[in-house]
């Protein structure tokens, strides 16, 4: 306790940004500084399932998340900014199914968040999508 005001004092805050890329085959979390130059920690859904099918469901992004966050905690890290990614441009704009399992376990993971956004490419008239002038034939 301070002496002059009575109160605890807070603790230091270290941010880190955790980027979220979830699409529908895989899951990556990865943990970098302020800055995106320097990886901390990193996991994807590949590391904790055995599966192919299994890499982008909630299970494995909850499992890739504690992992991410687990070293980032040991590395110093006790509040974060989330970026969560889709595949975007002429492909899905929405995120994973792992993605809210992921977000949930970083919020129970003890560390502060601070922002959440969506940082997935949108495309300002961009190239042709795949699949030919028919379309994917089945």
């Amino acid at each position: 306790m301070s002496q002059e005001t009575g109160q605890a004092q807070q603790p230091k805050l270290r941010w880190g940004v955790v980027h979220i890329y979830s699409s529908y085959n895989n899951i990556i979390v990865h943990v970098t500084d302020l800055t995106g130059a320097e990886t901390i920690a990193r996991a994807s859904g590949g590391m904790f399932v055995d599966a192919g099918r299994l890499e982008p469901t909630p299970y494995a992004g909850m499992r890739a998340a504690a992992y991410a966050m687990e070293q980032a905690k040991q590395a110093g890290i006790n509040a974060v900014h989330i970026r969560v990614r889709a595949p975007g441009g002429v492909k899905s704009r929405t995120p994973g199914p792992a993605t809210q399992a992921a977000i949930r376990t970083i919020a129970r993971s003890g560390v502060m968040i601070g922002r959440i956004e969506d940082v997935t490419p949108i495309p300002h008239d961009s190239v042709r999508k795949k699949g030919g002038r028919r379309g994917r034939r089945v």
